[in-house]
């Protein structure tokens, strides 16, 4: 069985994290796909609690074959993936993530239990994946496919929208935009 898990903080779940989701089901032929909701993360501050972005997640997610959506109680991922429990999964992330994954909290120790599965886009310097790659060196650890068709978005520019009272129905799952209007979540 091919276990994924997608990590993070869906402030809110929006359709790059679905697509990311899809993209790397598709490629890596997964059985099961764990979406973890960092419930307190380590690296960020969050503006719902864990329970409400968790509702948002089940709302994006819960029609993905083979999902389960649940809270993560660990601060940092390899607080997570330490003991083996999810050896050799693949752990999926954003080019962005990857840029910036030398500076998580013990990559090395990540990459010792699981894989990373990184959805790229057209358009997103090559260069810098590739120096991602090298600067953790554990090349065979670390998979790249590209996302098609690309989506631009990110959950900052959903909030942003939000708070300026503006729509955001090309932004989210149109469940994660009923979910956020019912609840008047991100409002002024």
């Amino acid at each position: 069985m091919t276990l994924g898990i997608l990590g993070g903080v869906f402030d809110p779940p929006h359709n790059g994290h679905l697509a990311l989701a899809r993209g790397a089901i598709e490629r890596f032929e997964l059985d099961r796909l764990l979406v973890l909701v960092a419930d307190r993360p380590g690296h960020r501050d969050v503006t719902l609690d864990g329970a409400t972005r968790l509702r948002l997640a089940r709302a994006a997610f819960g029609n993905l074959p083979g999902a389960e959506i649940a809270l993560d109680e660990h601060p940092f991922t390899v607080d997570l993936v330490a003991g083996g429990g999810y050896r050799d999964a693949w752990f999926i992330v954003g080019a962005d993530e990857l840029a910036a994954f030398a500076r998580w909290k013990e990559p090395q120790s990540v990459l010792d239990e699981v894989r990373l599965a990184v959805g790229t886009r057209p358009g997103y310097a090559p260069d810098r994946l590739e120096e991602a790659v090298e600067a953790l060196g554990r090349p065979g650890r670390i998979e790249l496919f590209e996302l098609v068709p690309p989506v631009e978005v990110s959950a900052s520019a959903v909030r942003q929208r939000l708070s300026r009272e503006e729509p955001i129905d090309e932004l989210v799952p149109p469940a994660v935009a009923g979910l956020i209007a019912e609840l008047a979540l991100y409002r002024p």
